[in-house]
This record gives structure tokens, C-alpha cells and sequence, in this order.
């Protein structure tokens, strides 16, 4: 412990030098200012993404969100939420996540963080802020401040709708509620007459691309206002105006309803739009398809060009609402062998089955849509190699998923973090799928040989199996072996934001049967890490819990004792699980509040845990024993606690979480923590455009 906190001074002192370095060196005040700006204006958000309207960094990094609580000293838990790297220079409308979400209005704090490791990934939290720390100018952090409205945004785009279906691009909503298409009359006071079309129950959180079918479909262009309304009863139907506005009124804010405006243009015609693309024979992706009344897109070879009408066909879209879809995955039952021209043709769905028949038809149903005489068609053309898509996710720090992968010839999808872009080949690989077929596979689930601990950016990325045996050899061969599947001079990758809240690491250990060590927990908002037997995989929430840490401060914990309250009395399986401290009062009360408290971390996999063995060792014949025991082991912990427990009045000195460090209870990271504190008190919480 006090290695790590000579390290983290050693970091806050080499900082202070650097800046004073500048000034000493006869740079001016103007010349410092520029090493990094934030703007950051008030405005109105749904609670999960605000937006930083420029950022101006010297050497590259990031943006992150911080709530008021970092003046108050709250280092590591007052981050909401980081933006991804953003390279060295100007950026502007800067749009960041927060993996929590704010459900008040609030004032929020955006400052301007290093990249120190030069890994492209934000780690200022899991590293106990031994790396990204802030920029500093004049003494203090570079940040600046604003007053986050919480409520809702809603968005749509000018543009050519279906007369029955309109899609509004983004809604964001801080408590879940629905999207309600109005036309313009509702400017005039017609509230409930403007009334269109409402979308289904949207939860809280970000949604794009929101298809609406429209109660009293379009008969003219004209100008649509899409309005966010609250679910105000909870019942998750839209009653506004059947309750004549008694529930679920509009969210507002500054006053008025929160709403965006849409000039349209009613579509009559079909279109589509087929980019050049890499494929592993399987798969194709049609860019962008407006179908004024639903239908299909079918990928057909260019033979139908020579009147090969049904053997042409290689493979069809799932039905399609009327309107616009973007991104239309295909998956062709005809493969193709080789680089060629592939031709989406829109189809009608003439029957209303909502089923393509066309061929089976004989052409007697689901025709294609027709323009100026002919077929509405694009051509484009594939090339064999490979495709991959992976979508942002919620991990365990331990895996991730691939929605698709299609090769050509088989091989593997690798992960690969960020540190990629800065060119770190071999060193960015950390993790890789079991070998793959040639041919199209769906949620591809790898495990990470170097777990994550951060939410960060990771690229899949499609490799070769180049010397044909089936083990995935790129790095250790130096890229001799392996390699990445290319297209158009690059490697077929995706990237996709992968939030990681929490990770736990538990190795197989012997015990007394009254005390267990998780090896490593990182909490990204704090909390504790639960002990439970096997039995909870069987369903045995409550029942299954044997012990619990005390609280740990948001960061990394290394080598963290748990007193069983239930000692173990034979060998058996462990889950450690990392629980939140969601009513904030450092106290652990999952089991007693039934689980309405201090609930688990999550992932897209389920609650983020660990197992291991664990062996029951020697036994407890009389109380001498035990108390000449626990006090060697409590000998044995004073002998090098005594840092931790200085840290510890330092840490209540400070301000910041108490609690007896050698149960991991205070925050780490200590003096980086007080350090940051003081920049940001010397800030004043101003707003810095420095360089401007």
C-alpha cells in the first residue's frame, strides 16, 4: 500500500512540475491555456448522454463527465461517464454516454483528462487514478460546468416518409414514456386533434430509429412535430388523450413541451442504396431502402440482368414496415464463391402476409416494385473476404459477444482494444474466438484472455487461420501467421462501445472455512462484493449469500478478506459478486431489503461474478486454537498495515471514505484523489475556455 501511494504522489508531484516547468521555461499564460479547453453548455437531456459542445486537446485523451460531488471530494465516484479518445486537437459537440445515467436535474462537471499510458483507453477509475489524469492550467483542473435539464430529447430528420409510417431518429427519455407524432395544427392549440400516431412503450434510455404507424395516415406533404411524452401512471399505455391530458402529459422543459419538427415529404416510390462490400459469401448489408408499403429486399446475382428472373435469387431481407430501413442485413442461402455482382431488387409484399413468396409463386406475388418501366434495383459489387458487426454492449469484463461474423475460407474474430489505433498490433489482441467455419455465425461469445476493466472502445476484428490449423497464432507468431482478413487495403474490423461497470477475480484457494480472499475487484460507483455458495446458480439469491466485503470505495481492490458469516464446513464452489451501493449509506443491505437494495453489477450476461474452489483445510478443535490463530493473523496484518492504517486517517482527514483499508473500505488511489480535489477547488468551478 505504501508503494502505491509513493507511486500516485510521485504522478500528482511530476504533474505540478510539468505545468511549473512551462511557466519556468518562459512559455506565456496564453501558450499554457492552450494545452487543453472545455466548453460545456447548459441544456436538456433524457439523463444518459450529454453533449460537450468543444474540446480542445494537446496530446489527445478525453472528456469526462463528472457530477459536483468532486468538489467535495468524490474522485472517482462523482465519473458519469467518458467520452471515447479523442485524438490531439479540436472537437466539437462531443456526445457522451454516462454509465449512470442522472435522474434530476443537476450541475455536471466536464474535464479535460490525459491519455498518460498512451493505450486509448479511459482507466483514471479501475487504475485507482495512477493514469489519465486531468489537464491542468494556471493550477488547476481544465474544466468547465453546466446545468443539465433532465427530461427529454427527441429528433427527426427532414425527409421522405410512407403516408402511414414515419421513423423519428433518437429519443431519449429519462423515465420511459412513448413518442407522439403531432402535425402542425398542435402549434394552433389543436392538442388532441394533432394527434397522428404514438410510438409502443419506450424504457428509459436512448432509442433511434423509432417506427410509428400512424392512426390517420398522410395525404400531403407536410410539417410533423414528434413530441416525448411521460408515462405519468405507469401502466405503459398511451392514455393522453383518452384521459383529455389528466396522463401522460409531454416532458418538459424550460416551460415548454419537448418536441422536434419535421418537414415531410410523403414517398411514393421505392429506393435503395447498395455500397461495395467485403462478404464471406454469406451475408450482405443493403445500406439504406425506402418500400412506400412494406415489402422485402432480395439480393439477386447479375444473371437476373440476362432474364434468369427466379434462379437469380440468393437470398431476401424479413419483411419490412413501409418507410425507411437502413442497414439491412441479408443472409443469402446461395452463397457467393467468389468476388461478383450482387443486385438488391425492392419487392412488394402484395399478398399482406408478410411472407416472400414471389418465387414459390412463380412471380404471381410479391413482384418487385417498379420505377420509369423497370425494377427498383442497385447493384453493387462484393469481394470475398470476410464481415464482422459487433454492437455496443454491457460486459463482465471477461467476455464479449459478436453479433456477426461471415468468413470465407474460416478463422477467428479477434478483439482488439483501442491501443490498436496507436499501433500496437500484437499488444492491443485481448481476446479470440474458438476457430470459426467458413460460412456465417451469429452471437460469436469470446472470452477475453486479458479481462477489461474499464469501458472502453474494442475492435472484432476477422482473422485467417493461414496456416490451416485451426489455433489462432497472429501474435506469438509476430504476424507471420494468422492474419487479418482485408478489404479495400484495410482489415475487416467493426468497433463497438463495451461498458464495463464492474470485474471480479477469484482464484481457487484453501481455507479455514471462516474467512475467503477475492484476488481483485474493480467497482466503477463502489459498493461490495458478496460471497455466495454454488446454490445461487440454482436460484438461491438470498440463501446462497455466505459473506459480504465491507464497502469499497469506487476503484481497484487487491486481495480483499471476507469473514463467512455462514463458514464453510466442506469443499464447495464460491460466487463472488459484485454488488452496488445503491442507496449510497455504505451499508450492505441486499439480503435484508430483499433485494430492493444494493443489487448486483450486471452485464448483458447476467449479474458480473467469478467462481472458484475452495478447499476447507485444518480444524477448529477448542477456542485456544482460534483466538492463537486469529491472533497470528492479526499479527501478521499489523506487521505491514501500518501504512494502510495511516492511510486511512489520512483518507479521514481528507474528507474522503473512511473504513479500515485492510478490508479494502476506503477509496483508493488516495493521493491522486486529494491532489485532483485541489485542482478542481482551484478551478472554482468555472467555466475555462482557455486559449479562446
Amino acid at each position: 500500500m505504501r508503494d502505491r501511494l509513493t507511486v500516485l504522489l510521485v504522478v500528482v508531484a511530476l504533474c505540478t512540475s510539468a505545468v511549473a516547468g512551462v511557466a519556468a521555461a518562459g512559455t506565456d499564460t496564453t501558450a499554457e491555456s492552450n494545452h487543453a479547453s472545455v466548453t460545456f453548455e447548459a441544456q436538456t437531456s433524457g439523463g444518459t448522454t450529454v453533449t460537450v459542445d468543444e474540446v480542445t486537446l494537446a496530446e489527445g485523451g478525453f472528456v469526462t463527465i463528472h457530477d459536483a460531488s468532486v468538489t467535495e471530494g468524490n474522485v472517482f465516484g462523482s465519473v458519469l461517464g467518458t467520452s471515447q479518445y479523442l485524438e490531439a486537437g479540436t472537437h466539437e459537440n462531443v456526445t457522451v454516454t454516462l454509465d449512470d445515467p442522472v435522474s434530476e436535474d443537476a450541475t455536471l462537471v466536464a474535464m479535460a483528462h490525459r491519455d498518460t499510458d498512451g493505450d486509448r483507453t479511459y482507466s483514471f477509475v479501475a487504475s485507482n487514478g495512477e493514469v489519465d489524469g486531468p489537464y491542468t492550467a494556471d493550477g488547476s483542473a481544465v474544466v468547465d460546468t453546466a446545468e443539465i435539464t433532465v427530461s427529454a430529447t427527441v429528433s427527426m430528420d427532414d425527409g421522405v416518409v410512407a403516408n402511414d409510417t414515419v421513423v423519428v431518429d433518437r429519443v431519449e427519455l429519462s423515465e420511459g414514456g412513448f413518442v407522439t407524432i403531432h402535425d402542425a395544427t398542435v402549434t394552433e392549440g389543436a392538442v388532441f386533434d394533432s394527434i397522428r400516431g404514438t410510438s409502443e412503450y419506450l424504457e428509459a434510455g436512448v432509442h433511434e430509429n423509432v417506427r410509428i404507424t400512424l392512426d390517420d395516415p398522410l395525404t400531403e406533404d407536410t410539417t410533423l412535430v414528434p413530441m416525448a411524452h411521460v408515462d405519468s401512471d405507469g401502466d405503459e399505455t398511451y392514455t393522453f388523450d383518452t384521459s383529455e391530458g389528466a396522463a401522460d402529459g409531454p416532458y418538459t422543459a424550460n416551460g415548454s413541451a419537448v418536441v422536434d419538427t419535421a418537414a415531410v415529404t410523403i414517398g411514393t416510390e421505392a429506393s435503395l442504396s447498395f455500397a461495395n462490400q467485403s462478404t464471406g459469401g454469406e451475408r450482405v448489408v443493403v445500406d439504406e431502402v425506402f418500400l412506400p408499403e412494406g415489402g422485402f429486399v432480395t439480393v439477386h446475382d447479375a444473371t437476373v440482368t440476362e432474364g434468369a428472373v427466379f434462379e437469380s435469387i440468393r437470398g431476401t431481407s424479413a419483411y419490412l414496415a413501409p418507410g425507411t430501413h437502413e442497414d439491412v442485413e441479408i443472409i443469402l442461402e446461395e452463397p457467393v464463391t467468389e468476388g461478383t455482382t450482387l443486385v438488391p431488387m425492392a419487392h412488394k409484399d402484395t399478398d399482406g402476409d408478410m411472407e416472400y413468396t414471389f418465387e414459390e409463386s412463380e412471380g404471381g406475388a410479391d413482384g418487385p416494385y417498379t420505377a420509369d418501366g423497370g425494377a427498383v434495383v442497385d447493384t453493387g459489387m462484393v469481394t470475398l473476404s470476410a464481415s464482422v458487426s459487433m454492437a455496443d454492449q454491457t460486459s463482465d469484463g471477461r467476455t464479449v459477444v459478436v453479433e456477426d461474423v461471415d468468413l470465407a475460407e474460416g478463422g477467428f474474430v479477434t478483439i482488439h482494444d483501442s491501443s490498436l489505433f496507436a499501433g500496437a498490433v500484437f499488444e492491443s489482441v485481448v481476446g479470440t474466438s474458438e476457430y470459426l467455419e467458413a460460412g456465417h455465425h451469429e452471437q460469436v461469445t469470446v472470452t477475453l484472455d486479458r479481462p477489461i476493466r474499464s469501458t472502453q472502445t474494442l475492435v472484432p476484428m476477422a482473422h485467417m487461420d493461414s496456416d490451416g490449423d485451426e489455433t489462432y497464432t497472429f501474435a506469438e507468431s509476430e504476424g507471420e501467421a494468422d492474419g487479418p482478413y482485408t478489404y479495400d487495403g484495410g482489415a475487416v474490423v467493426d468497433t463497438a462501445r463495451v461498458q464495463v461497470g464492474a470485474f471480479v477475480s477469484m482464484s481457487d484457494q484453501e481455507t479455514d472455512g471462516q474467512t475467503v480472499v477475492v484476488d481483485s475487484v474493480t467497482l466503477q460507483n463502489g459498493g461490495f462484493v458478496t460471497v455466495h455458495d454454488a446454490t445461487v446458480t440454482e436460484g438461491a439469491v438470498f440463501e446462497s449469500i455466505r459473506g459480504t466485503s465491507e464497502y469499497l470505495g469506487p476503484g481497484t481492490h487487491e486481495n480483499v478478506e471476507i469473514t463467512l458469516d455462514e463458514p464453510l464446513e466442506e469443499d464447495t464452489t464460491l460466487v463472488p459478486m459484485a454488488h452496488y451501493d445503491s442507496d449510497g449509506d455504505m451499508e450492505y443491505t441486499f439480503e435484508e431489503s430483499e433485494g430492493a437494495a444494493d443489487g448486483p453489477y450486471v452485464s448483458t450476461s447476467g449479474a458480473v461474478v467469478d467462481t472458484a474452489s475452495a478447499t476447507v483445510t485444518g480444524s477448529m478443535d477448542d477456542g485456544t486454537e482460534t483466538d492463537s490463530d486469529d491472533e497470528s493473523m492479526e499479527t501478521t496484518e499489523m506487521d505491514d498495515g501500518t501504512t494502510m492504517m495511516e492511510e486511512t486517517t489520512a483518507m479521514d482527514d481528507g474528507g474522503m471514505d473512511g473504513g479500515d483499508e485492510s478490508d479494502d473500505g476506503g477509496s483508493p488511489g488516495f493521493g491522486i484523489a486529494v491532489a485532483l480535489v485541489a485542482l478542481v477547488a482551484a478551478a472554482g468551478l468555472a467555466r475555462r475556455r482557455t486559449g479562446r
